[in-house]
C-alpha cells in the first residue's frame, strides 16, 4: 500500500483550535515557538530533521519522546497487501500547533507480513482499511525500527495562501481534483494535501527520498489535469 495515498484514511474531524496565533495553544512545558510544521532543518546531504526528529534516521522510541506521547503503533492495511507499519497520536503539540501525528516506520514487507501473522487481531477503519494490532513482544521490538516519515494533521482547516505564507512557493503544485490539491516542496522533504473539503495534511521524509512522496502521486493525478 502506498502509504502517502493510505494516510488520508487516518483523518478524522477534530475540535477547531487557533493554528497562526502563538500563545493561543501553549502548554506548560512546551515552547510555542519550537518544533513548528515549517521549522525544518536541512543538513545538506539530503537529510533533514522536523519536530526534532530525523526522517530515515530516528528510531519509533525516538518518536515517542520527541512528539510527547503515546504513539499506538499497528498495520494498517487494505485488502490483498501487506500494509505499512504506523504510529498514531490523536494530539501533540508542535509549538503553538495542536494536530494529530503519525509516524511510518521503515519496515520490509516480509517483517509486516511476519507481525500480522503474530497479531491479536484486527478492526475495520473504513469500508476496506483495517488497523491490525500487534502482538506485545512486537511493540516493545518495533521501538528500535527507524522512521520512514512523518505525517501531521493540523487541528484547524488552512488555504492554499497559508500554506505558501510558511513554507514558501512550492517546487511543485499537483491538482487532483476540484478541492484537493499537493503543494511539493522536494528540498523540504515536504507534501502538503490542501483540502477544500476536509483536513489538511503535512507529510515529511527526507529530501534524498522524495520518491516515496513523489511517485504515488502519478498515479493518483488526472493525466488530462496539469500541474501547475
Amino acid at each position: 500500500m502506498k502509504f502517502a495515498l493510505s494516510l488520508i484514511a487516518l483523518v478524522l474531524v477534530a475540535l477547531i483550535v487557533p493554528f497562526l496565533l502563538p500563545g493561543v495553544a501553549k502548554q506548560e512545558g512546551v515552547d510555542p515557538n519550537s518544533n513548528l510544521p515549517w521549522q525544518i532543518q536541512l543538513d545538506g546531504q539530503g537529510g533533514s530533521m522536523v519536530f526534532g526528529l530525523r526522517p530515515s534516521a530516528s528510531t519509533l522510541a525516538e518518536a515517542r519522546q520527541k512528539l510527547g506521547c503515546e504513539l499506538e503503533v499497528a498495520v494498517i492495511a487494505e485488502p490483498n497487501e501487506a500494509g505499512a507499519l504506523e504510529g498514531y497520536c490523536a494530539q501533540v503539540s508542535l509549538g503553538f500547533v495542536m494536530a494529530r501525528a503519525i509516524v511510518t516506520l521503515e519496515a520490509t514487507e516480509q517483517a509486516v507480513i511476519a507481525l500480522r501473522e503474530r497479531a491479536l487481531k484486527a478492526k475495520h477503519m473504513e469500508s476496506t482499511t483495517r488497523k491490525i494490532t500487534l502482538h506485545p513482544d512486537d511493540l516493545r521490538a518495533v521501538d528500535a525500527m527507524p522512521i520512514k516519515a512523518i505525517s501531521i494533521i493540523p487541528t484547524v482547516n488552512l488555504d492554499e495562501a497559508t500554506v505558501v505564507q510558511r513554507f514558501g512557493q512550492p517546487g511543485e503544485r499537483l491538482v487532483v481534483s476540484e478541492k484537493r490539491v499537493h503543494l511539493l516542496y522536494p528540498d523540504k522533504g515536504l507534501d502538503v494535501i490542501v483540502d477544500a473539503d476536509g483536513k489538511e495534511l503535512f507529510q515529511y521524509v527526507a529530501p534524498r527520498q522524495f520518491a516515496l512522496l513523489r511517485e504515488p502521486l502519478r498515479a493518483a493525478v488526472d493525466p488530462n489535469t496539469p500541474a501547475r
